[in-house]
């Protein structure tokens, strides 16, 4: 399983990579896109809203299931992803076969960085999913 140490994780599966502006990227864990398996449909209709820690941004549909994502920390989401959304040649296999890059979720603007000490580090999310 692939835990990238720069990034910081959520108890409920999403990772975070905060950029030097208070910009921050945001996806779901390998972990979670291999216990969900293939995802065949991306719902996130929150662009442009003030979302806070731990409240659902949207979700993610795999053959098998529905899952809510939530927001490890509160931010307004600037973009969404367009490459994973279901519609035309659009992916959302990207998330399956590259969670911590072409298939980042969300791009947001923290609005409160200091939210950011209570999550995991690799070694903690390590640790949380055994």
């Amino acid at each position: 399983m692939n835990i990238p140490t720069e990034l910081k994780y959520s108890k409920e599966h999403e990772w975070i990579r905060v950029e030097s502006d208070n910009t921050a990227y945001i996806g779901i864990t390998d972990f979670a896109q291999s216990e969900l398996g293939d995802l065949v449909y991306v719902d996130i209709t929150s662009q442009g809203q003030t979302i806070a820690k731990d409240e659902i941004f949207g979700s993610v549909e795999a053959v098998k299931t529905t899952s809510d994502l939530f927001m490890p920390v509160s931010g307004t989401i600037m973009e969404v992803n367009a490459a994973i959304l279901e519609s035309g040649d659009d992916n959302p296999a990207l998330i399956n076969t590259d969670p911590y890059g072409e298939g980042w979720l969300i791009k947001i603007t923290l609005q409160n960085p200091s939210e950011l000490d209570s999550l995991l580090s690799s070694d903690e999310y390590q640790d949380h999913v055994g």
